[in-house]
């Protein structure tokens, strides 16, 4: 099999974990390709150790059968964009904190790796948001795994939101901002102002103001075959536009639109995890965490 390597830097209280992922896929005798700039970065970290890699990938133009994605969700994030129509099945090994999206363990991945060899996985189909409009910098991705957030300035007042769906006026939201997330970031900057926890998969789009000068404006769903449409007033004449944590500034006349992406991200996950126990460890539900 053709298994392509991301990740960035971290600790050296994870390094061993991934020379060893390099190594168990050799034992296979997988082709590995790994990222360019990652790979000379393992380099340095142990010089004169021998990594087993038979293609370094300097731009997003390769191939795979798997993605492996070494980091935290962030990480998972930046790879799923380098992968992006190519639909090639991605795994995320954890070496962050939360992991929504890496959420494969340092003592899952051997087995984990040893699964996808037998066929014994599943694909999830992750759904995208894809943001249009003029003026996207070049280095900030079109489509996002997670969110697409409209936000003020750091110094800014709040802003006034002029939100439409399918032509048709939805409301003017005035807040901090407006997080449309997919089912997938609903765990993400969406659950952290408040917004709801939906099942991945769910043909949904989640619409979550960020601090509302309104109580009256409650996070919204909506189906995903919907066009949302923004248009945005604030005293600074600009704002913010974040497409998976990429953010740039936009000028107040500058209209946004936002959509279901004409593609998916496949997510493998092993036979019998299941999401809701996901949720239970990483939430903490049902944990006693009071002290005495």
């Amino acid at each position: 099999m053709r298994f392509a390597i991301f990740g960035k830097p971290f600790s050296d209280t994870h390094s061993e974990l991934t020379y060893a992922i390099f190594d168990i896929l050799k034992s296979y005798d997988d082709y590995i390709l790994s990222d360019q700039d990652y790979f000379h970065f393992l380099e340095e970290q142990q010089p004169g150790r021998t990594i087993s890699c038979d293609e370094l990938i300097r731009d997003d133009s390769f191939q795979a059968d798997v993605v492996i994605s070494i980091g935290g969700d962030g990480t998972f994030l930046r790879t799923a964009a380098r992968v992006g129509r190519k639909k090639i099945p991605m795994i995320g090994v954890n070496t962050g904190r939360l992991g929504f999206l890496a959420d494969i363990t340092e003592d899952m991945a051997r087995q984990v790796i040893g699964l996808i060899h037998s066929g014994l996985y599943t694909l999830e189909k992750r759904s995208l948001l894809e943001l249009r409009m003029n003026g996207i910098p070049h280095d900030v991705p079109h489509f996002a795994l997670n969110d697409i957030a409209i936000l003020k300035h750091d110094i800014s007042s709040m802003i006034n939101i002029h939100t439409g769906i399918n032509g048709q006026q939805l409301t003017t939201y005035m807040a901090d901002g407006l997080v449309i997330a997919t089912p997938t970031g609903s765990t993400a900057y969406s659950l952290s102002v408040g917004g709801p926890i939906i099942t991945p998969g769910t043909d949904v789009i989640e619409l979550t103001p960020v601090a509302s000068h309104s109580l009256t404006m409650r996070p919204l769903i909506i189906q995903n075959n919907r066009t949302i449409t923004i248009n945005v007033e604030s005293r600074s004449h600009s704002f913010l536009v974040s497409v998976d944590g990429h953010s740039f500034s936009c000028a107040d006349d500058t209209p946004l639109e936002i959509r279901r992406a004409p593609f998916h991200t496949n997510v493998i996950k092993p036979q019998g995890s299941d999401f809701f126990q996901t949720l239970r460890e990483k939430m903490m539900w049902g944990a006693d965490t009071r002290s005495y």
